[in-house]
């Protein structure tokens, strides 16, 4: 007997063998064993909570109706294009999200079929599977990621596929991340403040200038306001006296004021106060000193926050994840 009659003899419409009907109908059910060889474990998504994995996945089962002695051969290595001619179990998972077959260079297939009634289908399949996270101790997390096979007609869930949605939680990289920020913006503050303190020795100095020149302008004022009264209580016929009008005023005869022909030294201040050179070296000590005391806080402050925050996520939370 050749191969094609038996096969024709086997399942084929002569041989009354039906697809649509399960072995030992109305019987026991059909124990199907599954065996997942994991070829390669592509990315964790953590963003989309899933994970990608290539498989072989191979089902087991007994279908007494093919059970065969006229061949001689113990087993029979069939296209995969008779899949459609023989019953097959419904096995579906349950929390896929995206799946796809192979195809290069042919159907990556395995049909076969042993002389007691046992067959073995083994496929390749790229999936793409949900895993619920738990993302408080991310990214110090331990995941445990399922994979999860059922039987289509024996359930009534087809399994969720919808996106999940962003945690309501705080996760500890969400922690570790704003504390970095914080550091990040009082390291700007600081120098705000080191460059605002070194440069108001400068302001000082414009202010005492400007309060100088209205000093000035002051004194130019009262001293006009005395020419002119001691003009006027000079007698008119006073011969040996002169006036002149052209924006000055001299009184011949009498004794001339002083000038104030005195200025004051380089450096030095009205009213016995400290010298410019004194008033910023103070100004730069304090912004030196400032300078001093955050390059060693903020060091410090980042060693403990580290300290504290390795020991809390990396310890203390991974033990109470395992005792769960």
């Amino acid at each position: 007997m050749s191969p094609s009659d038996f096969l024709d003899k086997l399942m084929g419409r002569t041989s009354g063998y039906d697809a649509r009907i399960r072995p030992n109908f109305k019987g026991p059910p059909v124990n199907v064993s599954c065996n997942i060889f994991i070829n390669s474990f592509g990315s964790i998504a953590e963003t989309t909570m899933d994970y990608r994995v290539n498989i072989f996945l191979r089902q087991q089962w007994n279908d007494p109706r093919l059970a065969y002695a006229e061949y001689p051969d113990d087993s029979l290595d069939l296209d995969p294009s008779m899949l459609d001619s023989i019953w097959k179990p419904d096995l579906f998972f349950a929390n896929e999200k995206g799946a796809h077959f192979h195809e290069v260079t042919t159907d990556n297939k395995l049909l076969r079929i042993f002389k007691n009634g046992n067959v073995l289908y083994s496929i390749r399949l790229t999936l793409t599977l949900s895993c619920p996270m738990d993302l408080k101790n991310f990214p110090m997390d331990v995941q445990t990621c399922i994979m999860q096979l059922e039987s289509f007609a024996l359930q009534h869930s087809s399994g969720s596929r919808t996106s999940l949605p962003k945690v309501s939680y705080v996760k500890a990289i969400d922690i570790w991340m704003a504390v970095c920020l914080l550091f990040v913006f009082s390291a700007l503050l600081e120098y705000a403040a080191v460059n605002f303190v070194s440069r108001q020795h400068k302001e000082l100095l414009r202010f005492r200038r400007q309060n100088k020149s209205k000093n000035k302008e002051g004194e130019v004022h009262e001293s006009r306001l005395t020419s002119t009264a001691a003009v006027t209580s000079t007698p008119s016929s006073t011969k040996d006296s002169k006036v002149s009008t052209n924006n000055a005023v001299a009184v011949l005869g009498t004794p001339a004021a002083p000038a104030n022909t005195t200025q004051n030294a380089p450096g030095a201040t009205r009213g016995g106060g400290r010298s410019t050179e004194e008033m910023r070296k103070l100004f730069i000590d304090r912004a030196k000193k400032i300078d001093t005391v955050s390059r060693a806080g903020f060091p410090l402050a980042f060693l403990f926050f580290n300290i504290f925050y390795w020991v809390l996520y990396k310890i203390l939370r991974h033990e109470d994840f395992h005792k769960v």
